[in-house]
């Protein structure tokens, strides 16, 4: 265990979860008339598992802290490698000791532990930690079952060999983490028998936001209404506060490029926008009248929005119908201007489309929407660090969400952080049903999730025979029975002995159960569920 990464008090809490292994196994039946004690073993580790685990001991209870799991202390001690890479260019061709794995999926950033058993992959191990161009790099590929044919993804991530252990049978145990999406170009077989391939580093975008030119503070709309062409400009100069000064600027740039008649058209948009906010019924009147005397006035005064002198008639107050409904119209505005917060009205586009259009492709807007959905789903672990990041997070999502492994294929072959983060936030949203890949049977629900690890809801595991298995963990299940006797050696999470699990229908085995060696270790049992074994429609 690394020294560096644990407290000193935290490390004797697990050195004390580990003198379980030592204790007589006591695996208990879970009675069926008595839910209410599971429920509350459930509801107090869900308070407590995501703290400190000092902090959660009782007089007669021991509170499993989900930070051992993903230390993976279960491969011993490791050593950290040295001279490794951060990252290379987007772009870069590279030539990599290649890992084909069934039923994973690495995403950059995330943990892949490996035992490396097999003459030929010790061999891809030791290229990878001598060769210069990558140095300690190696990639990561899924291999998938069609028929009786394996198929290979084009689309894989390299990882960085982090820590290891030479253990003295000559084997490896190896901690991996995730760090460059790549297109594989070609793949051979090396002269050691391990593969090998050619990859092309994918070059990320960077995340979008909306464009600021797009949108923005437009000058108040009765100084457009104000304006017209120099020519025939009145002495009346609209009032304007200096935080419209830039703005205003700006439009008068746009406005002087205009010809007369495109200026008749923007203002005319201008008064109709203005009519849409203040019309009443008593404007139909106001409306009839303007029709009416349009043709005693100069079209070209009234449609660039000009008043050259007052329109006068003979009537008593000496003030014409179109005058007292512009009176009417002006007050009106006036009144609407005091009662309302016109800066939501200045939100006006700038651009082609609406501003709706422009947040479903902003990364950040995206970003915050799925890291909502996330702490409302999963609860655990939060993502405020990351959520100013949209690709890390969009990286981590799909690395954790709880679907099947070829959707989670699909979220890593997918270009574009926004067009990931919208494909990660309809799963999130529509992710109800755990279903057996091969009979359909309904194993868990999205309400029975149980985040075992601080890594999140879902997890990359390796057993002695080197297999890798990813699995997402549930304190419920349904339609599974188990086989054979509870064993805690080699158990991914101390202090709990595993029981292999199988579909009840068609005797698949979809996981295992963790049971606990103590009773006072909470939760007292747990499912985990291979993700390799879960079905596409998860609705």
């Amino acid at each position: 265990m690394d020294d560096d990464r644990i407290l000193e008090r935290e490390r004797l809490q697990i050195e004390l979860i580990r003198e379980l292994d030592f204790e007589e196994l006591q695996v208990e039946e879970v009675e069926e008339d008595s839910p209410d004690s599971d429920e509350d073993d459930l509801a107090a580790f869900r308070v407590t598992s995501h703290t400190r685990l000092s902090d959660n001991l009782g007089a007669d209870e021991l509170i499993f802290n989900p930070d051992v799991a993903s230390l993976h202390t279960y491969l011993g001690e490791v050593e950290d490698t040295p001279n490794r890479i951060a990252s290379v260019d987007g772009g870069t061709v590279l030539k990599l000791p290649l890992f084909y794995l069934e039923g994973v999926v690495l995403f950059p950033e995330s943990t892949l532990p490996l035992r490396i058993i097999q003459s030929s992959f010790l061999a891809a191990v030791e290229r990878a930690l001598n060769q210069t161009n990558a140095p300690c790099t190696i990639g990561v590929i899924r291999v998938y079952r069609e028929g009786h044919q394996f198929k290979y993804a084009t689309v894989g991530t390299t990882a960085e060999i982090r820590q290891y252990r030479r253990l003295s049978d000559g084997s490896f145990n190896v901690i991996t983490r995730g760090q460059q999406r790549f297109r594989l170009k070609r793949r051979w077989t090396d002269v050691e028998g391990f593969p090998c391939g050619e990859v092309h580093i994918v070059d990320e975008d960077v995340p979008l936001r909306t464009p600021r030119d797009a949108f923005g503070k437009l000058v108040p709309v009765s100084n457009l209404r104000g304006r017209c062409d120099s020519s025939k400009m009145s002495t009346f100069t609209p009032h304007r506060d200096t935080d419209e000064q830039s703005v205003a600027n700006s439009e008068e740039s746009f406005e002087g490029s205009l010809t007369l008649s495109e200026k008749r058209l923007h203002y005319s948009a201008v008064d109709s926008l203005m009519d849409g906010w203040t019309s009443s019924d008593d404007d139909q009147v106001v409306r009839t009248s303007n029709i009416q005397s349009s043709a005693a006035h100069s079209y070209s005064s009234r449609s660039i929005g000009c008043s050259g002198q007052d329109d006068k008639n003979e009537s008593g107050n000496g003030k014409s119908p179109v005058s007292q409904g512009k009176g009417q119209k002006h007050y009106r505005l006036t009144s609407f201007r005091e009662k309302t917060d016109l800066n939501r009205f200045r939100m006006a586009p700038r651009a082609f489309w609406p501003h709706w259009v422009y947040r479903m492709y902003d990364s950040y807007h995206l970003a915050q929407r799925a890291a909502d959905l996330w702490k409302q789903i999963v609860g655990v672990p939060n993502m405020e660090a990351v959520v100013n990041k949209p690709d890390i997070l969009s990286f981590f999502i799909a690395s954790k969400i709880p679907v099947s492994e070829s959707i989670r294929q699909e979220l890593l072959e997918i270009d574009g952080v926004s067009y990931r983060l919208q494909r990660e936030i309809e799963l999130l949203e529509s992710f109800d049903l755990v279903r057996c890949k091969h009979c359909q049977t309904v194993i868990a629900r999205r309400s029975d999730m149980l985040v075992m690890s601080s890594d999140g809801p879902l997890g990359a595991y390796v057993n002695p025979h080197g297999y890798v298995h990813e699995i997402m963990t549930f304190y419920k299940a349904n339609d599974i029975a188990l086989r054979g006797r509870p064993v805690l050696k080699d158990s991914w999470f101390p202090g709990y002995a595993w029981t292999i699990a199988n579909c009840a229908t068609c005797e698949t085995q979809l996981g295992w159960l963790f049971t606990a060696a103590n009773k006072k270790l909470k939760p007292s049992s747990f499912w985990a569920v291979r993700s390799s074994q879960v079905a596409d429609d998860m609705r």
